[in-house]
């Protein structure tokens, strides 16, 4: 029982090897004075300035504005993405209709219509929402339309044989069968969300993450700056980690997901 639990914690510590080296060789470079503190300060100084940022509460302030703008953005563009791709892959009419269309639409770079949306909807919250819901529509569309569409044939005839309705034969067959490709597109889908919601708040923004990264800039705190590029990568981590683990509990009857 010993030997099968130091086996278990040597298999979760390997993947955090490589970030503590580097860790280390940073904090080493910086006290050796080969690595400039104004170009990328000391791992220990980005700490410092994350607990002095903590303590005020600007930190927990501006992460909380972030992380709502962000899955709000999710909801919003996730369900559209969601539905439309069950649609279309669902109805040949549909794909024939409006397939055409989003792809077209999804090969314009959705931060090259900053300066667009702006003009649409200001420098205000509505302008991030819709940058962020853009970012994840196309990845939850796609994976979703792929999904359905690839369901195996033999399981949707062999639910018509046992005289399943075409509303329990998408609930039961088709749906299920398209979740593992609908949860790869999620994970896609939220690693555009934070791309994108970096972009849109260092940008234009009075709060959030990346203002608290820019309003550092402008009085040359790199170690806040550095800090604040470290939470979204963290933020990053923590979401797909949240998305892996529907993946587990949503997909426990698929061989490829059952945990031995």
């Amino acid at each position: 029982m010993q030997k099968t639990f130091r086996k278990f914690r040597a298999k979760q510590l390997v993947p955090w090897a490589v970030p503590i080296v580097l860790i280390v060789l940073w904090q080493g470079l910086a006290q050796a004075g080969i690595l400039s503190t104004r170009v990328l300060p000391a791992p220990t100084a980005v700490v410092q300035a994350g607990i002095q940022l903590a303590s005020t509460g600007e930190l927990f302030r501006n992460l909380w504005v972030s992380t709502t703008r962000a899955f709000t953005g999710l909801v919003i563009g996730g369900s559209i993405g969601f539905g439309l791709g069950l649609l279309t892959g669902s109805l040949p009419v549909a794909e024939r209709l409006l397939d055409t269309t989003v792809q077209m639409l999804r090969n314009i770079p959705h931060l090259a219509m900053i300066p667009l949306v702006i003009l649409w909807f200001g420098i205000g919250e509505e302008a991030k929402l819709f940058l962020v819901s853009i970012g994840v529509f196309f990845p939850i569309y796609l994976n979703t339309f792929h999904g359905v569409r690839t369901v195996d044939r033999g399981l949707i005839e062999m639910g018509k044989v046992y005289g399943l309705s075409s509303t329990e034969l998408f609930w039961q067959v088709i749906l299920p069968g398209a979740f593992p490709s609908i949860l790869v597109g999620l994970r896609y889908a939220l690693g555009f969300m934070w791309l994108t919601l970096i972009v849109a708040e260092t940008i234009a923004s009075d709060s959030g993450i990346g203002y608290m990264a820019m309003n550092a800039r402008e009085f040359m705190r790199t170690d806040v700056v550095v800090f604040s590029i470290l939470m979204y990568s963290l933020l990053g981590k923590v979401a797909d980690t949240i998305a892996k683990f529907l993946e587990t509990k949503l997909l426990q009857w698929h061989p490829s997901y059952q945990i031995a």
